[in-house]
């Protein structure tokens, strides 16, 4: 009964920590995009909602410690994407498309293999490009509302020096103080407490599918799953990649509507329930993750109050939580983009286009920046290792299933 009692508060952390190192992100992302504050809200609910469904099914389906969470580096995306032609409808039309392909990668090998085949410096360097701005946001709320940031900033390296997994967390702690003491109460009326869905009928808009859908498909794949995977296998687990992506494409879809953007593995959270420290029998860590699903589905009861508080507090104070949230996939992006000297001129360009967020026939930078790195590399005629490796590691473990 101890150790399950372990697992369980394993899985049950690992839900606190994914929902507050990165909720600021996906709401600052859904308000960029067009969403009305009820709408980012249920957008949070339904993400928190499918997280928790599909956690708890794959871990009894396949007695695994398979976590899900929501896209960050897509949320990441939105905010450095803002307002696409046709509004929050056209994003959610690009929603649902994302969930589609998706799903498709997942029925076949050839989409989730040219994703594979995307050089991983370039891969890197978009991912880096795209958030590169929402990291600097620490220092202009620095600028801005010293009072607010720098209390918020110390915590978070302090955090970060003892323990790494609650410096978000508990910056966001710091911060809710700060906004409560400081706050003006302007804007808590337009939010809704009570958890509420509002569903909004999608449209499809060319601009939006080429500035959202492709490219939060690619950041999803290539920047969340295939290093979810990686990460599992470290433990020892070689979970069917293709069913996974298939049931977290239908989750996608059935939370786009409400404002979910995607699904997607966990990396983060799958280090925290697949450990040994979960379980001592890896045959049983699967109990973290339907405690993580559980977890989850309770938080999304709260998703109401974090868009109050979002509401309450500067803008830049929000985004700067967010930066603190994304410093580290900013560093790993980086240093991916730059490791390997074959093909990092491809690499640099695509960080510079992507993060200079330029938009060109009402396409973001994020799509440009792709198209540059790999016009570049075909023109130096060197063209970086793709990344493969983990996918071609589960080959065998998707073709028993």
């Amino acid at each position: 009964m101890g150790v399950r009692m372990q697992a369980v508060m394993a899985g049950l952390v690992s839900a606190v920590v994914g929902y507050a190192s990165s909720f600021t992100v996906v709401l600052a992302g859904l308000r960029a995009i067009g969403a009305t504050p009820g709408q980012a809200a249920s957008g949070l609910l339904a993400l928190c909602c499918g997280i928790g469904a599909t956690a708890i099914f794959l871990g009894l389906r396949y007695r695994m410690p398979i976590s899900i969470a929501w896209s960050t580096p897509g949320a990441a995306l939105l905010l450095a994407t803002g307002p696409v032609p046709g509004g929050f409808p056209a994003a959610v039309g690009a929603f649902v498309v994302c969930a589609a392909l998706i799903v498709l990668a997942g029925l076949s090998p050839w989409p989730a293999r040219a994703i594979a085949a995307i050089p991983r410096p370039i891969a890197s360097a978009m991912l880096a490009g795209v958030i590169l701005s929402l990291c600097t946001a620490p220092v202009r709320a620095v600028v801005d509302v010293p009072l607010l940031a720098v209390p918020v900033v110390l915590t978070w390296a302090v955090l970060q020096r003892y323990v790494r997994q609650w410096a978000v967390p508990g910056a966001l702690v710091v911060a809710v103080v700060a906004i409560a003491v400081h706050g003006t109460g302007g804007g808590l009326s337009s939010a809704t407490l009570r958890p509420a869905v509002e569903l909004t009928v999608p449209t499809l808009s060319l601009s939006a599918l080429v500035s959202i859908a492709v490219p939060l498909f690619l950041v999803t794949l290539a920047a969340q799953n295939v290093p979810g995977m990686a990460v599992m296998s470290t433990y020892g687990y070689a979970p069917p990649l293709r069913p996974l992506l298939v049931t977290t494409g239908l989750a996608s879809a059935v939370a786009a509507p409400f404002g979910g953007h995607a699904l997607n593995l966990a990396a983060i959270t799958a280090a925290l329930t697949a450990g040994p420290d979960t379980h001592p029998d890896p045959g049983r860590r699967w109990i973290a993750t339907v405690a993580l699903g559980a977890g989850q589905l309770a938080l999304g009861l709260g998703a109401g109050l974090a868009m109050a508080l979002v509401l309450l507090s500067p803008p830049v104070l929000v985004t700067a939580v967010a930066g603190l949230a994304l410093l580290s996939a900013l560093g790993s992006s980086l240093a991916g983009a730059v490791t390997e000297p074959e093909g990092r001129e491809a690499a640099v360009v695509t960080f510079v286009v992507t993060a200079s967020g330029m938009t060109i026939l009402s396409i973001g930078a994020a799509f440009w920046g792709l198209v540059a790195g790999g016009l570049t590399a075909l023109l130096l005629h060197r063209r970086p290792a793709p990344v493969k490796a983990d996918q071609e590691r589960h080959e065998v473990a998707e073709q028993r299933t």
